[in-house]
């Protein structure tokens, strides 16, 4: 990647997706992970200077994920991206994977970080932030148990289908009626920006028991309701608890951002919502919307132009959290 603090260009972003490795497994399984990370680190590295037209010498600075996410994973990346800036005598920084999530919005723009509220919702993380530019964020509310991501991928694990469960609960949805059962809002009364999916899984839990007593497994013709039911309660939440902060702040833009983000029922749900409540809606595409290099890179390229470098003895943290003021007591 290069640009300057306004404008940016992304000349490669390639990545090695083991989903087909952890799907017979359920899950991620941390050792397969570490292992075929160090498999694949060197061909990706050569392959991302290929497609970019560069040498490793024409780099400014390298950088990597410091956190949150597997420590052995985490490990192989940072020491890799330390490894290459000795090597080069160029700068390394560690960057944090949330704010990565947090700003790639803003990566294709031309205009740099702009203040919003912001919807971070992965696999491991449900958040809103009001972002007043970079660097500086206010964390407004988090999920309290379960993030959305980890819903769905226990909400398809107890409906039988397969990992990653994100994708599979949408594809099986677009054909049930949202409106089939009647599943739990959660903290939509609260009065605060603060979030709960654990009371929903549980839902759809008991759904399933209630439907198929001798069982306890869903029937395959029970998926598609099932599936577009837990979504459109997942969806409204999110939905809704962003635009009330974002009337709350007095802010006219909304970002959204993290893999599931790539839902496009939920892209829908809240384009319809923003435009509703005259709000501008800023969400990347989608592959820059799942982990990618891409947003550590625009995360690294504005520390970089500020001058700011990491030590070569940083270490990583895998539950390392966003630099965040909390707003609320």
């Amino acid at each position: 990647m290069r640009g300057d603090l306004m404008r940016t260009e992304i000349l490669s972003s390639e990545i090695s997706s083991q989903i087909e490795i952890h799907r017979e497994h359920g899950g991620v399984v941390p050792e397969l992970a570490s292992r075929n990370h160090s498999l694949a680190l060197r061909p990706l590295v050569d392959k991302a200077l290929a497609e970019a037209k560069l040498s490793i010498h024409d780099i400014d600075a390298f950088a990597a994920t410091a956190g949150p996410g597997l420590a052995s994973s985490l490990l192989i990346g940072h020491t890799a991206a330390k490894a290459m800036a000795v090597a080069t005598k160029k700068p390394f920084l560690s960057i944090n994977h949330m704010e990565g999530h947090l700003l790639s919005p803003f990566i294709a723009g031309d205009r740099g970080v702009l203040p919003n509220i912001s919807l971070v919702v992965s696999g491991g993380h449900t958040m809103i932030l009001h972002t007043q530019e970079f660097g500086s964020y206010q964390l407004l509310g988090k999920s309290t148990d379960d993030a959305a991501g980890e819903a769905y991928d226990k909400v398809a694990k107890m409906l039988g289908l397969p990992y990653p469960g994100g994708p599979e609960i949408e594809k099986t949805a677009k054909t049930g009626n949202p409106d089939a059962y009647n599943f739990p809002r959660s903290m939509l009364k609260k009065g605060n920006l603060d979030f709960s999916f654990s009371g929903l899984k549980t839902a759809v839990l008991y759904t399933i028991s209630e439907l198929n007593p001798e069982t306890g497994r869903a029937l395959p013709e029970q998926l598609p309701d099932l599936c577009a039911s837990f979504q459109q309660a997942v969806i409204d939440v999110l939905v809704k608890k962003t635009i009330q902060a974002a009337q709350a702040s007095k802010l006219t833009r909304i970002t959204m951002s993290g893999g599931v983000s790539c839902n496009g029922a939920l892209r829908d749900a809240m384009l319809d919502a923003c435009q509703r409540h005259s709000f501008q809606l800023d969400i990347c595409s989608k592959h820059l919307s799942t982990d990618n290099a891409a947003m550590i890179a625009y995360v690294a390229l504005q520390k970089f132009l500020r001058g700011e470098q990491s030590k070569l003895d940083a270490d990583i943290d895998p539950n390392l959290p966003l630099n965040a003021l909390v707003l609320r007591k």
